[in-house]
């Protein structure tokens, strides 16, 4: 039973009909339709019916859906039949068929195509490039001989007028590697039948297509112009008229026969020739050349015209052959070739006039059905014999009696056909049917109005009629003799031969005869006929057949027209009732018991999850007994067998009621199952994840050990080393380890420093740490001399007074060290500013006058400045000492000859803060002051103009609630 296949659509496989009778067939057949399900299975034969409409149900979606599945496993499809035959090939390296049967507008050669494109899109999967050519050529043969075989008619714009059957060729890998193409009974029609239409855009497309593929197929540019050429001939033929004078036939217009020597490159006077005249030889063996009457002149046209598309279309089939054929094939080297067949050819007809082409077209349904019941009854006695069970014969209508009545030697029509058209002298079609009388009347599937007087249906001296299997067909004789027998002159065989046209040469073989040596009869259109179906038949009979039976739903071609008379008619002929009573005549449904086992388990309680039985078979048994069936089947060695259609039903709703609490029940499982196999995932990503970052913190102390090894013996201890990039879990931990290395570093080079220096360095980075990079240049780069005063360099002229003083000042004050001293200019709230000296001991600061000898003008205690003092951020000397008594103190500091362009602001600045953190334990504020310089003063406000180095600033004091703020323009 298919999957997906809801009830609501009918049954999927007639097989499971509840009844086998034409009433439910065609009504399930109907609701399927009606429901856009065009595909129903017949055991493992498709029932297609034609949907008038595109339908997206072709894709590659749904080719990967049925790619390598069974039958059963799926909706119904010419997918399925596809791949089950293609698997059956590939599997048992056996030989197999699909036939293609329907009437004319049932969609035979779009279900073709379909199993075609199949084939193609699953196989050679490595993309061998000889490969994909040859199957490139297959699909586009389809195009080139639809081209050229097809014809839209009253019942079908696109009608196969030939019927054609394909072998493809696979190698051991189940690629194709060539093919073979054969041509069944192209239908031949007066050329004037034709209707005239305009072109449309798909025609131009059409074409552009066909031409294409030619090109691909391999047709040179010479070969497509001999088709165009031979083309224009037949249409110029179908417009050529004759008119009779006194004595003779004669051509109406002479340009017509130009224009077909030139496109037959022949000369004008012959073609004349074999147009009025046919040559013919004595007894004698004497040749003459009798003149055509017009009648005789018309018939020989017509016959030449559908010569040449016949011969044409014959060219074509086997310039394709030649191309797709396997060549070099050695079964020793490249192992078993083995074959699909796929049969597209023309279903049963029964028109209001049936004529020569029905009778073989019917014909031929008579032998492709007898194969068909004997193949599937052959299929089901050997399944039931393979697996035990035992066989009981089925009844069926055994078409062997009218196959006979038409091919059996001597007595048949065809031998009644073949003898008239050897007969010597004046045979008509009335007389043929008079000696069919005579030699089948007794036979009860024939009869005739001479034969049955009182049926008014059929015509005195021109109807027959055949009993067929799909029912009573009713035939004219009229022109089967003229179609049975080889209608050509002989004279248009040796015009085509002598072509100085290599292909229309190629193309007209037996015209190389001379009129004297052309002997032997050919062989009739019939017999030639059967001898190929005859031999199709045989080609079948040796493959494993699938079955695609196509069915026309309406003459409209509408969507949603389902016309029950028509389609119960071709249900009838197809013989669709009788397959499913096969079918049907022992068990309706057989599965392996594995599969069986995997749909329906859950439907018994020993069987779900997973049975405990030995094996799968015992466990089939359990579910069969659990739901009571045991009398409605019967146990083979592999397959289990159910007699009855509702048995399974039973199952499958009893699954249908269970499928979604078993989908809840797999999805709660399946959602646990993803939730611990993500928190396994997690915890193994976590787990590398630390491993890695273990790795990336060792690998980084690994690195910085490599890099800083030997530090130790550097001149500058590392500093020029880079440090590695650190993981980002390190960031900070490597912040400081860099910090610990430079104070290594620092201390390693603070242990050289003499202890005479130690003061100045401990000033400098006192001056480092206040300063935070807002002044450029402060002095570092310099010795800091402290005690300028006292430096012969800096002050020559007046360090021997100040020395002196300096004395006396210590053995009063009792100081012991001196923190600065050095020139500088004071500017008072009065604006006004004087030379003093600044004198800085660790007790005091001496504000000193050098014009009087460094007289003491005011002695400040050093704690009182404790407050702190403020700079500028510019290149200026400026400074403001903040006391606790709120008397600060602005000093713009002088550069002496020692240097003038030295910065003592930074020298000053580092000493006082060393001082109060190394022995007053206690930080100096400072503050750095930018743009306009804000120094901080206490007093009246004033404004006051100062003398730099660049000249004079002038400054205004604005006052806030600290006291007065001195604004000093920047540098």
């Amino acid at each position: 039973m298919a999957e997906l296949e809801g009830l609501e659509f009918g049954k999927s496989d007639f097989v499971l009909l509840d009844e086998v009778n034409m009433e439910q067939f065609m009504e399930n057949l109907k609701l399927r339709f009606e429901k856009a399900r065009i595909y129903t299975f017949i055991g493992e034969v498709v029932v297609s019916v034609n949907p008038y409409k595109q339908m997206d149900i072709y894709g590659k979606e749904a080719i990967d859906a049925y790619r390598g599945r069974e039958l059963y496993e799926n909706p119904p499809h010419l997918y399925a039949v596809a791949d089950a035959a293609y698997k059956a090939m590939k599997r048992r390296a056996k030989d197999t068929c699909i036939v293609i049967s329907g009437e004319s507008g049932a969609g035979k050669t779009e279900a073709s195509k379909y199993i075609m494109q199949y084939i193609a899109a699953i196989t050679n999967p490595s993309q061998r490039a000889e490969v994909e050519s040859v199957k490139n050529v297959l699909l586009k043969s389809n195009c080139v001989l639809e081209a050229f075989g097809n014809a839209k008619t009253n019942r079908n714009d696109n009608s196969s007028r030939f019927g054609k059957y394909m072998d493809i060729n696979f190698n051991f890998n189940g690629d194709p590697t060539g093919g073979h193409i054969n041509n069944y009974l192209l239908e031949k029609r007066d050329i004037q039948e034709g209707a005239a239409s305009t072109t449309s855009n798909n025609d131009r497309s059409s074409h552009r297509a066909v031409l294409s593929a030619l090109q691909v197929i391999g047709f040179s540019k010479e070969e497509i112009d001999s088709i165009y050429r031979i083309l224009g001939t037949i249409l110029i033929l179908g417009n050529l008229q004759f008119e009779t004078d006194s004595e003779s036939v004669q051509v109406v217009g002479s340009e017509a026969v130009s224009h077909i020597a030139g496109l037959t490159t022949t000369e004008p006077d012959n073609v004349t020739k074999s147009l009025l005249y046919r040559t013919v030889a004595t007894g004698g063996g004497e040749v003459i050349e009798k003149g055509h009457t017009e009648k005789e002149a018309c018939f020989g046209r017509d016959a030449f015209a559908k010569a040449l598309y016949e011969r044409l279309f014959c060219w074509i089939v086997a310039r394709i052959n030649a191309v797709i054929e396997v060549k070099d094939y050695n079964p020793v080297l490249h192992g078993k070739n083995t074959v699909i067949g796929v049969l597209d050819i023309y279903g049963f007809e029964i028109f209001d006039n049936n004529s020569f082409e029905q009778f073989c077209i019917n014909y031929c349904n008579e032998k492709l059905q007898q194969l068909f019941i004997e193949l599937i009854l052959r299929q089901e006695q050997d399944e039931y014999q393979r697996e035990g069970i035992t066989w009981r014969h089925i009844d069926y209508f055994n078409n062997q009696i009218i196959v006979d009545l038409v091919e059996q030697p001597h007595k048949g029509i065809i031998s009644v056909l073949d003898e008239a058209c050897l007969t010597v002298g004046k045979v008509t079609d009335t007389i043929c049917l008079e000696s069919m009388d005579a030699k089948l009347g007794q036979h009860p599937h024939y009869t005739s109005r001479k034969l049955t007087p009182s049926d008014k249906t059929m015509e005195f001296h021109r109807d027959f009629r055949i009993r067929h299997y799909a029912g009573d067909v009713t035939y004219s004789v009229e022109g089967f003799l003229d179609k049975n027998k080889d209608p050509l002159f002989q004279d248009f065989k040796r015009l085509m031969y002598n072509s100085s046209n290599p292909v229309l040469k190629e193309m007209w073989p037996d015209g190389q005869l001379s009129i004297t040596e052309v002997t032997k009869r050919p062989l009739t259109a019939a017999t030639l006929f059967k001898n190929s179906i005859v031999a199709l038949v045989d080609k079948l009979g040796c493959k494993e057949p699938y079955y695609v039976r196509c069915i026309k739903p309406n003459e409209m071609k509408s969507p949603v027209l389902f016309d029950d008379a028509r389609c119960q008619h071709q249900v009838a002929y197809l013989g669709l009732l009788e397959n499913v009573r096969v079918r049907r005549a022992g068990f309706a449904y057989r599965q392996p018991y594995a599969r069986f086992l995997q749909r329906y388990k859950m439907t018994c309680e020993y069987t779900w999850p997973n049975h405990l039985m030995e094996t799968d078979r015992e466990a089939v048994e359990a579910i069969v007994t659990q739901h009571g069936f045991q009398d409605d089947v019967a146990y083979g060695h592999t397959k289990l067998f159910v007699r009855t259609p509702r048995s399974l039903f039973t199952l499958e709703q009893e699954r249908a009621a269970l499928i979604p609490i078993l989908v809840l029940f797999l999805q709660k499982v399946w959602r646990g199952a993803l939730a611990r196999m993500r928190c396994q995932r997690m915890r193994a990503i976590y787990a590398i994840m630390g491993c890695y970052k273990r790795f990336k913190v060792k690998a980084h102390f690994w690195e910085v050990e490599r890099r800083f090894t030997n530090v130790r013996n550097m001149a500058d201890y590392g500093k020029s080393v880079e440090w590695p990039t650190p993981p980002a879990a390190l960031a900070q931990f490597d912040s400081i380890t860099q910090q610990l290395h430079r104070r290594w570093r620092a201390r390693q080079i603070v242990k050289n420093i003499p202890p005479s220096d130690m003061g100045e360095v401990r000033a400098k980075v006192a001056a480092l740490g206040a300063l935070s990079g807002e002044r450029k240049d402060w002095g570092c780069g310099r010795p800091w001399e402290r005690d300028y005063l006292s430096n012969v360099r800096d002050c020559p002229q007046t360090s021997s007074n100040f020395i002196r003083i300096s004395k006396e000042l210590r053995n009063k004050d009792q100081y012991n060290q001196v923190l600065f001293s050095g020139f500088c200019r004071k500017v008072n709230r009065f604006n006004k500013s004087t030379d003093r000296a600044l004198f800085i001991t660790e007790k005091h600061i001496y504000k000193l006058d050098p014009k009087k000898q460094f007289k003491v003008l005011k002695r400040l205690p050093l704690e009182s400045v404790s407050t702190g003092l403020s700079i500028t951020a510019g290149v200026d000397q400026m400074v403001a000492l903040h006391t606790s008594s709120q008397d600060d103190v602005l000093l713009y500091i002088q550069r002496g000859e020692l240097c003038p362009n030295q910065d003592r602001i930074g020298e000053l600045l580092g000493t006082l803060i060393d001082h109060f953190t190394r022995v007053r334990n206690a930080p100096l504020p400072v503050k750095v002051c930018c743009s306009a310089v804000q120094l901080h003063m206490r007093g009246k406000p004033k404004s006051v103009t100062l003398e730099t180095k660049a000249g004079q600033a002038h400054a205004d004091f604005r006052k806030n609630r600290d006291g007065f703020t001195l604004l000093i323009p920047s540098n």
